[in-house]
């Protein structure tokens, strides 16, 4: 079961590496978003021992987190 965490969290973070190489023609807010749902995931994960509820609770909370961070409106 350890192996299997280790390696949920080694793909999202892998995942979220991959995805921030592409990130040259974002917006500050599309990045920011991007960053949150990253690190919210693993987040997410840690917290929960790896469920895939909590990864993608986490994400999702992260990515909305990250959106509004440095909002102008």
């Amino acid at each position: 079961m350890k192996n299997v965490k280790h390696l949920a969290v080694s793909a999202t973070l892998a995942t979220l590496a991959l995805a921030l190489t592409g990130c040259s023609g974002m917006s500050r807010q599309d990045k920011n978003t991007a960053i949150g749902a990253g690190a919210g995931a693993v987040i997410g994960g840690a917290l929960t021992g790896g469920s895939a509820v909590g990864t993608v609770g986490g994400a999702a909370v992260g990515g909305v987190i990250g959106n509004q961070t440095g909002k102008t409106n």
